[in-house]
């Protein structure tokens, strides 16, 4: 299961890195994780609060209602990847009540990049956003 988590999370990793370029952030200057060289600090940061409702969820749910994972040499199988990103990116254009409106949560994950770039200029407050189970 962990590899399909993280498998999952990889893709997230990268809508989320793009949301943050696109909305000016320097990815690599976090809050919560430490800045290293080489690490995205601030992508990581901006991650947690979609890991759970989009990845976990997305997975979870399909293995509990019978998904098979397979691993190769501790990783997943061609089939299995496809499952897992399949699910993922289904979870990523679901729609998701933010700011009165439906959204699709790709772009929730952009609005919350903006307001996170809005809140370091001192305009706005960052608010995260909470999905609804």
């Amino acid at each position: 299961m962990n590899a399909a988590l993280n498998y999952g999370y990889g893709i997230l990793y990268s809508h989320v890195w793009g949301a943050a370029m696109n909305a000016g952030l320097e990815p690599f200057a976090g809050f919560m994780h430490v800045d290293r060289s080489g690490k995205p600090s601030l992508v990581l940061d901006l991650v947690e609060e979609f890991r759970q409702p989009v990845v976990d969820r997305a997975v979870l749910t399909w293995l509990n209602k019978g998904g098979r994972l397979k691993l190769v040499k501790d990783m997943l199988d061609g089939d299995s990847k496809e499952e897992v990103a399949a699910r993922v990116m289904l979870r990523m254009n679901t729609a998701e009540r933010h700011r009165g409106r439906n959204h699709e949560v790709r772009s929730v994950i952009q609005m919350q990049a903006r307001l996170a770039a809005s809140s370091l200029r001192g305009q706005r407050n960052y608010r995260p956003f909470a999905f609804q189970w």
